[in-house]
């Protein structure tokens, strides 16, 4: 083979792997996300969360959002570090008031919805809220509830500032914990 083919296949190459490289994964949508394998819900099971109901919620004047089927803000969100699942020692109180709060209701349960701040792919994002969402569960079977009690669901950077402040996204990183009436 001569220098101009062996250079025109190094060439190919290198042109193959970087068009590879600069593709940037689309996020999917919050259909897929909520649907999606490994989360423990069915789109149905949340239907009271879509933005097509969004008319159908009400706020109470205290920041907390309460529609038929779920309660939204009762609950603290629990934080999490940069990049970390694990529960943090401060954290650990706002997952003892949910299980005290299931207690009292016998009948509802919990979604613990994971988020992520702006920064990684879409792909390891999703991943990371599951990570948290579950660390959550575990945290909460640790103490008394059991897991039919509570659900998860991934929204990775979904609903995240992208390019936020600091204390923006310290606030992105956090396991929503919503009331689920039904």
């Amino acid at each position: 083979m001569n220098l101009s083919k062996k250079l025109f296949i190094v060439l190919a190459c290198t042109l193959v792997v970087f068009t590879g490289c600069l593709k940037k994964p689309q996020r999917p949508s919050v259909e897929q996300t909520m649907g999606g394998q490994g989360t423990g819900l069915n789109p149905s099971d949340v239907s009271g969360l879509t933005d097509a109901s969004a008319a159908t919620l009400t706020s109470r004047g205290d920041g907390v959002i309460e529609t038929e089927d779920m309660i939204k803000g009762l609950l603290k969100p629990v934080y999490f570090d940069f990049d970390k699942s694990n529960i943090k020692e401060g954290e650990r109180a706002k997952l003892q008031a949910a299980k005290e709060y299931l207690e009292q209701h016998p009948e509802h349960r919990l979604l613990l919805e994971g988020h992520a701040d702006w920064r990684g792919t879409a792909e390891y994002n999703l991943g990371l809220g599951d990570r948290r969402a579950n660390a959550a569960k575990s945290y909460l079977g640790k103490i008394g509830v059991t897991a039919t009690k509570n659900e998860t669901l991934s929204k990775g950077s979904l609903e995240a500032k992208e390019k936020g402040t600091s204390e923006e996204m310290s606030n992105d990183r956090r396991v929503e914990i919503i009331i689920l009436k039904k």
